[in-house]
């Protein structure tokens, strides 16, 4: 696996145990270096600390290969994910977001992609500490797209930006 060294995510409050293990899949496909789950976020292995088959069927694998972390507390991380010079942008609709499309980041520079509940998204606390909010135009009915095919596009942006 070539791990893309720039790029890490926050998971915080991900109900859904599907979505968990297609954000893994895509973390594995863009080369993500590490996923670290926060609040609600189902990890990939029980209590007992087998394997959840509910994420291993969508993630395929991914949920071994790709590095994850289970943090206490998302706004800790971040803060320490920005110490450590990471560039923080969280994926969520604002007054000041700023389109996918439309965002530049250097190169070298290290990215934390912070993505939230399937409905409430990030609180206003994970949203001060962003160094960008990064969103994604709707242009249906609908207001939001799933969040783990919102993990994909906004990856693959950065990634590629």
């Amino acid at each position: 696996m070539h791990y893309n060294e720039h790029m890490v995510a926050i998971l915080h409050n991900i109900r859904s145990t599907h979505n968990v293990g297609s954000i893994f899949r895509t973390a594995d496909a863009a080369g993500v270096k590490k996923l670290y789950l926060s609040g609600i976020t189902p990890i990939p292995l029980d209590r007992f600390g087998k394997v959840r088959p509910d994420i291993a069927k969508v993630a395929l694998g991914a949920e071994v290969s790709v590095p994850w972390e289970q943090i206490l507390s998302t706004v800790r991380m971040i803060k320490k994910l920005k110490k450590d010079g990471y560039v923080v942008v969280s994926l969520e609709q604002s007054k000041i977001s700023v389109l996918f499309n439309k965002i530049k980041i250097k190169k070298n520079k290290k990215i934390a992609l912070v993505v939230g509940n399937e409905v409430r998204g990030l609180s206003k606390d994970i949203l001060k500490l962003s160094d960008i909010i990064m969103e994604i135009p709707m242009k249906g009915d609908k207001e939001s797209l799933n969040v783990s095919v919102a993990f994909g596009i906004a990856v693959y942006a950065l990634n590629n930006g």
